[in-house]
Formats: C-alpha cells, sequence, structure tokens
C-alpha cells in the first residue's frame, strides 16, 4: 500500500512516500481504506524519536485519520464492512489502510466528510476530556487557552465558548486571534507583543483566570500560573513551545491551584467507555452544528512533508489534513 514512510528518526525532510505492506488484521481491530488523515504536533515527535510510543522501522506517522471500514475482526460486534468511521489509532495512518482497534474507531455521521472526520477525533476529544473531565469548567468561569490557534488550543476556544465560559485567547499574531475570535474567543492577547500576565490581570480585573488550557509548555506554562485566580486548575495538554516547564510549586501552593495532567490517548486505552463517550458528545456538538473543525489546509500524501514542515514552523492554524486517496 502506498504510504508516507519512515525509516530513520529525523524532521519531515527524512520522511518518503513509498510501498509498505497491508498491515495484519487484529481479532479486536478493523482494517479501514484511509481517505484523509490529519497531522498532530505529536507526529513530529513520532518521526524525531521522542515520542512516548515507538514504532519499529519502516512505519507510517499519523495519529487520527477517517475511512471506510473493509474488514472486521472476530471480536468487533459494533462495526461492519462499509461504515464510515472517524478513527485515532495513535499511529500509522499515513497510509492506503490502517487498522484500528475498534473502541477507537467511530462511525461518522452521513454528511460529515472525509476531511472534517479526520480532523474531529483527537484534537476536539483531547479539548473536551481537558476541559469537562480534567479542568471541570464550567459557565460563568474564565479560561486562558495557550496556543489558541492551534488544533488543540482553536478547539478548547469553541469548546469553552461553548460551555458559556469567558474565553482569554493567547496566540502568536493577529490573524491568528482573528481566527480565534471567530471560534468564540472574548479576549486576545498577543503573546508576540503583549504582557501576558499584565493583560490577564486587566482583562479579569485583578482576579486571575480559573483554568489555565496549556498545550505550550516553557515559560509560558510559567508565565500563566501567576495569570490564576484561587483554586484554580492548570491543564498541562503538551510541550508545542519545545520546552517542559518547570513548575514552580510556592505558585501552585499560595493560590491553592491544582496541576492536573491530560492525557486522552491512554484514557481510552484504560478507560475505553469513557473515551468512546467524549468522542460520541464531540459528534453530537458537530450534528448540532455547535462545532466546526477548522482545517488551514488540505494536501496529497506527496505533499504531506509540506505540512509537517508547516506545523513545526507554527505555520498553521486548526488542523491539516492529507487526503490519502487523491
Amino acid at each position: 500500500m502506498r504510504a508516507l514512510i519512515c525509516d530513520q528518526y529525523g524532521p519531515p525532510e527524512t520522511l518518503r512516500v513509498g510501498e509498505l505492506p497491508e498491515p495484519d488484521l487484529t481479532p479486536e481491530g478493523v482494517r479501514i481504506a484511509v481517505q484523509a488523515a490529519a497531522l498532530n504536533f505529536a507526529d513530529l515527535l513520532a518521526i524525531e524519536g521522542k515520542y512516548q510510543f515507538k514504532s519499529p522501522f519502516p512505519f507510517a506517522p499519523g495519529m487520527e485519520c477517517a475511512g471506510e471500514v473493509i474488514e472486521v475482526g472476530t471480536d468487533v460486534t459494533d462495526l461492519k464492512i462499509g461504515d464510515r468511521v472517524a478513527a485515532h489509532p495513535w499511529r500509522h495512518c499515513l497510509a492506503g489502510q490502517v487498522v484500528a482497534p475498534a473502541h477507537l474507531a467511530h462511525k461518522m455521521p452521513e454528511a460529515m466528510d472525509w476531511a472534517t472526520g479526520a480532523a474531529l477525533t483527537l484534537s476536539y476529544g483531547t479539548s473536551h476530556h481537558a476541559l469537562f473531565d480534567r479542568g471541570r469548567l464550567t459557565a460563568g468561569e474564565t479560561v486562558l487557552v495557550l496556543g489558541a490557534a492551534g488544533g488543540v488550543g482553536l478547539y478548547a476556544v469553541e469548546l469553552a465558548h461553548q460551555a458559556g465560559a469567558t474565553v482569554i485567547a493567547a496566540a502568536g499574531g493577529p490573524e491568528k486571534l482573528d481566527l480565534c475570535r471567530r471560534y468564540g474567543a472574548d479576549h486576545g492577547i498577543d503573546y508576540r507583543t503583549e504582557d501576558l500576565r499584565a493583560r490577564v490581570k486587566e482583562l479579569t480585573d485583578g482576579r486571575g483566570v480559573n483554568v489555565v488550557f496549556d498545550a505550550v509548555g516553557g515559560e509560558m506554562a510559567k508565565t500563566a500560573l501567576r495569570c490564576v485566580d484561587w483554586g484554580a486548575r492548570l491543564l498541562i495538554i503538551g510541550f508545542a513551545g519545545g520546552e517542559i516547564a518547570r513548575i514552580p510549586s510556592n505558585h501552585v501552593l499560595i493560590k491553592g491551584t491544582e496541576v492536573i495532567g491530560v492525557a486522552f490517548t491512554p484514557l481510552c486505552e484504560r478507560e475505553p467507555a469513557q473515551g468512546k463517550a467524549v468522542i460520541a458528545d464531540v459528534m453530537r456538538l458537530w450534528r448540532e452544528g455547535r462545532i466546526r473543525p477548522h482545517v488551514s489546509r488540505r494536501l496529497p500524501l506527496d505533499r504531506a512533508v509540506e505540512g509537517m514542515r508547516a506545523l513545526g514552523a507554527r505555520g498553521t492554524t486548526g488542523k491539516v489534513v492529507i487526503d490519502i486517496a487523491a
């Protein structure tokens, strides 16, 4: 099958398009003819050998996709051949076929196109789980979203707005902040030109925020920790900034702050019913027209390296989708 192949760790330029063997079907899995796959920051970590899960060479990166079920394992009861699914098997999606555990493949609404399905599960699932399961966000609270124009960040802005929260979006540049406002942000902070702490203090009348959604890490996370109200929740999503933050425990102590790790992938493995419930609610919100994935670029498989390069350079917003069948 045709695939984007990683046969050595390195930057996107080390990838190539070629042929890989079709994956073996497992009893609990479904074989999917992939139509589209979405890129994630974790894909860059995977091809550089920095992700927590490592696949043997050669492998196809790609953590989420949409396509048609063409074969089902002997233990699968809730999916059948011909079902259109959005799946997040965490690996190997940038290929003509992928085998996904059935609990990580979700039936798509008939009106949903392939690009939307590919862009829906992993980022919305992470943002939904972060805000509501881990962060306990409620209407009337204020949330600060770091990296707000990225995949999980933009969807966090949208979901928090839908929940009735006041949303402060922090992103780099006016165009990204304009996009955040279109997705429901009440306020925007350009961290390239503005003082994050001072602006949050100004926007909250000195109180600080109730929830920080942090997919960036590094110094920005430490600054955000000084922007919280009493009893706030700091949600650790990831480290797109490239540096893992060393959280000063004295700042956690004096504000009674909870520092909470968010890991949607392990949740789906340890608590598959809860993971499926999260995606079911995401699908409901889409059917009701309350959320809409933002796909900033669609590229054929031959140009997937270009998409990965742009993602690494923070030259994208929302999601980049690769059309596998094009």
